[in-house]
């Protein structure tokens, strides 16, 4: 498995290899998830969530979401569609 900064900026894949975002992974990598959500790196926040496995961590995403996009989504909400984040198991990453 990935390590957890690796995983949260992955930005594609390149066959067996994830592809990741060096730049944001040195400024933003040590973040918390509330303190990415906080940021608005939505998509970073909620990689980070599905890395930890903590549903907490998920509904704090989700909460910081709604308040600032003016929605009403919930943890059963098709999250996954909505920030391009699936779980993939890749054990190689390509830094860029």
């Amino acid at each position: 498995m990935l390590p957890r900064a690796d995983f949260i900026f992955t930005i594609g894949y390149d066959g067996p290899s994830a592809v990741v975002d060096n730049q944001a992974k040195k400024r933003y990598g040590a973040l918390s998830t509330r303190e990415l959500a906080e940021r608005g790196l939505f998509r970073a926040a909620y990689s980070s969530a599905v890395y930890s496995k903590d549903p907490r961590e998920l509904e704090t995403v989700v909460e910081i979401y709604n308040k600032t996009a003016g929605a009403s989504l919930t943890v059963n909400s098709p999250l996954e569609r909505l920030f391009g984040v699936f779980p993939v198991e890749v054990k190689r990453a390509i830094v860029l």
